[in-house]
């Protein structure tokens, strides 16, 4: 059930109006748990729960056309969230390997989908980047703001995710911290 709410709460998160310069939802750090603490079968769930929430955004909020080729990277990222989640902490979680899951998680998003937005920028109404390794630079470079709040988010929301069971173990000893942590 924890898994189930953190992606209702990644959804909710990317839905609520927030100041553009913030940025921060709960996607990351949802994936990464959803896909620690759920089988490999139930990982088509958060996919789809977020490509409606993208179709959503695109044309009901921002009133744009929608151009499922410009979603791939990201749907085939949210995907690959979920593989790092288990992966990394399927079988033993640790503070090291959350670490490592809070780093890859957003540094994996953010190599994939700025590179296949410059990649496929032609296709948009507005050429920012040209296809150049200065504008693949570029590229990278006008994202850096987002990916450190990704990083920040994913910290927070993974942390919550996977340390406050530990932290309830701590606090009532009586309880193993598999009754905190197991969602199956």
């Amino acid at each position: 059930m924890p898994a189930y709410l953190l992606l209702l709460l990644a959804v909710v998160s990317r839905l609520v109006p927030h100041a553009p310069w913030f940025n921060f939802t709960a996607v990351g750090g949802s994936l990464l748990y959803f896909g620690a603490r759920r089988s490999w079968k139930e990982m088509a769930i958060p996919v789809v729960a977020l490509m409606a929430t993208d179709v959503a955004l695109t044309t009901a909020v921002y009133h744009y056309s929608f151009q499922w080729q410009n979603y791939v990277a990201t749907w085939a990222w949210y995907g690959l969230a979920m593989v790092l989640g288990k992966l990394l902490l399927g079988r033993k979680t640790t503070f090291t390997r959350v670490a490592a899951a809070v780093v890859a998680g957003p540094t994996s998003f953010f190599l994939i989908s700025n590179f296949a937005y410059w990649l496929t920028e032609q296709y948009y109404p507005q050429q920012l980047y040209p296809h150049t390794a200065a504008g693949l630079l570029a590229c990278y470079t006008a994202a850096l703001p987002f990916y450190g709040n990704d990083i920040a988010a994913t910290t927070i929301v993974a942390g919550l995710a996977f340390g406050l069971p530990v932290l309830l173990h701590r606090i009532f000893p009586a309880q193993p911290v598999r009754a905190f942590v197991r969602s199956k």
